[in-house]
């Protein structure tokens, strides 16, 4: 059957390019066609710098020649990334940038209860499986989790000397090095700290402990936008966020939010993606079932909407939320379907982290503003 070039533009005005309003062709997205017979080879250039975007714009371009033009078709698809240059920063907070450690992730959550502890520790384990050196600060002064999903409850970072400065070593727990609030309190204590103190707090785990060589440091930042966020991101280089949500409306509305935070021109840290937890239910006595209960592909939706990385979902298992409880987070359980999950789910989010470190510069600092009809804040 002979190729017309034509016939194939007409099928790319089909597709909207992720970012814009505008077809493929409208947009001038489509910057090259070239047919061999029943070879078709399509050049496109878009803005969206990310992993998924790129991947859906391929899938899209294969279903749509197949279905339009010729199901037979041999395709060959070039994408480019024209990211816009960054906006000129001004008024700027300087994060530290910490000797030793080549990416910093933080995994936050809008709304609180919908599992992103137990993702972020997972996330810890598995790239720690993977060969990574990693750490992990637990940065939820209220209510520190990872001692005990660590089965290090009862554990006390060391003091060690470092250059002549005495530094915390972070406890170490299955390949993952760990600093929290709740080494330093007592179980049944609670945290009634205002702001300030708790920034201090926090400073004092960054920046007066050994850390060490790292390639990933995950934050476990507590629910909601407040701050403890913005000591974090005015502290350090963020290099890329994750925001954890379960399918339901009332979660995935504080979800926007938490994305909205981290993309606000005063912050301007990359959304590497969203998680969907707690995605569906799946019995053991009836392994082909699934089972929506907090809703069905509500994350995911969101990720489309708000044009950033959809980066998988995980099930509701009983033993996830067990091997939180017991110490042993639930990835170790080798030859799992739950460890294969989070497999796929870390190699997602160190594909967003590839991909951005590629096609972006590093996030050096952060701005931070007032409410309206105030000034700047600014520190020296």
């Amino acid at each position: 059957m002979k190729i017309d070039k034509k016939d194939v533009l007409k099928a790319l005005e089909h597709i909207t390019v992720p970012g814009e309003g505008k077809n493929m062709v409208e947009s001038g997205a489509v910057t090259n066609i070239q047919i061999f017979g029943d070879e078709v080879e399509v050049d496109i250039t878009i803005t969206n710098p990310s992993l998924q975007a790129r991947k859906k714009t391929e899938v899209e371009i294969l279903k749509i020649i197949h279905k339009e033009v010729y199901e037979k078709a041999k395709i060959k698809i070039n994408i480019k990334v024209d990211a816009p240059a960054a906006k000129p920063k001004t008024n700027e907070i300087k994060g530290k940038p910490i000797p030793g450690i080549t990416n910093i992730i933080a995994v936050a959550s809008g709304k609180g209860g919908v599992g992103k502890s137990t993702v972020t520790a997972n996330l810890a384990v598995t790239l720690a499986k993977m060969g990574f050196k990693v750490g992990l600060l637990d940065a939820d002064i209220y209510g520190p989790s990872m001692p005990i999903m660590f089965d290090v409850a009862n554990e006390k970072p060391l003091a060690v000397n470092i250059e002549g400065k005495s530094k915390m070593k972070p406890v170490e727990s299955y390949g993952v090095k760990l600093l929290s609030i709740g080494f330093f309190t007592q179980r049944d204590q609670a945290v009634i700290w205002r702001g300030p103190m708790a920034s201090k707090a926090l400073n004092q785990m960054i920046f007066d402990a050994h850390w060490g060589e790292l390639d990933f440091m995950l934050i476990d930042l507590p629910p909601g936008t407040g701050d403890i966020h913005l000591s974090i991101m005015q502290s350090l280089p963020i290099t890329g966020a994750v925001v954890v949500s379960t399918p339901q409306e009332i979660a995935l509305a504080d979800a926007r939010k938490g994305v909205a935070m981290f993309q606000q021109d005063s912050i301007n840290v990359p959304v590497l993606g969203i998680i969907e937890n707690m995605a569906y239910f799946t019995p053991a006595e009836l392994p082909d079932n699934k089972y929506h209960i907090f809703g069905k592909n509500g994350a995911k939706n969101l990720a489309e909407d708000l044009n950033v990385p959809f980066l998988g979902e995980m099930p509701l298992v009983q033993s996830i939320r067990e091997a939180g409880d017991v110490g042993r987070p639930a990835a170790l359980q080798t030859e799992t379907l739950v460890e294969k999950a989070f497999e796929e789910l870390t190699k997602e989010v160190v594909s967003e982290v590839v991909a951005r470190n590629k096609t972006m510069p590093p996030t050096e600092a952060i701005k931070i503003t007032t409410m309206a009809g105030c000034s700047p804040v600014n520190k020296k």
